[in-house]
């Protein structure tokens, strides 16, 4: 589905939700008590299972090309609250509640949350989930930074849709390596990173969204994007 999602140019904006009142509740514990499904075999084989299903999910939707939203409606637990982490903008419900309770189970985040959590918080407060297993409500998850706004329940499909279609309104080019180039920050150098930008933002100049642009800037009205 995300390579999907990459290759189709049209598509400049992603939501991912929760399919009921949970965003994710994690792993089946019950499966993991009877050593069943992804967790049934050798440890070498749970290895694989890690590697080859959860660490799929997790490069997959790291991997994609335009801006994802994570509308979290629910308790977002263990993978859960690590997914929530991959996305670029996090808005949740009020009833929403994040956790990373591994240890409580004799267990680590396996899926990459810790390095994934403490870019979303900061250290101190990723340690303090890690290694206490508690919960957080969404005004903390707010407060913390984890996402950018809290909304009711009932509209928060709404405000993730209206955040989309404004994101969306973006030259699609321009909005994918605008992305790319804020990844690329997390890790690289600063010299490394203006290298970058200046030959993005060369290209750019010469785009005929960035003329669009301008000339929508003159007339004083909306522009409209095509993606040349």
């Amino acid at each position: 589905m995300c390579d999907e999602l990459n290759g189709d140019p049209a598509i400049r904006c992603a939501i991912l939700t929760g399919d009921g009142s949970a965003f994710s509740a994690g792993g089946d514990i019950h499966a993991m008590r009877s050593k069943e499904g992804m967790f049934a075999g050798s440890g070498m084989a749970l290895r694989e299972a890690y590697r080859n299903n959860v660490h799929g999910i997790v490069r997959a939707l790291y991997a994609l090309d335009m801006p994802l939203i994570a509308a979290v409606n629910g308790p977002a637990v263990g993978l859960g609250c690590d997914i929530v982490c991959l996305a670029d903008i996090r808005i949740a419900a009020a009833t929403a509640t994040f956790s990373v309770p591994f240890l409580k189970l004799g267990l680590l985040p396996g899926d990459g949350g810790a390095w994934l959590l403490p870019r979303a918080i900061g250290m101190s407060r990723a340690a303090e989930l890690f290694f206490t297993g508690d919960s957080i409500d969404a005004e903390t998850a707010a407060l913390w930074g984890l996402v950018s706004r809290v909304v009711p329940l009932g509209r928060l499909t709404a405000e993730a849709e209206r955040l989309a279609q404004k994101i969306a309104s973006m030259p699609p080019h321009a909005l994918r390596i605008a992305k790319s180039l804020m990844r690329a920050g997390q890790s690289a150098s600063f010299d490394t990173l203006l290298e970058m930008s200046a030959t993005t933002q060369a290209l750019a100049h010469y785009s005929a969204d960035h003329k669009e642009g301008i000339e929508a800037l003159i007339d004083r009205r909306p522009p409209t994007f095509i993606g040349a």
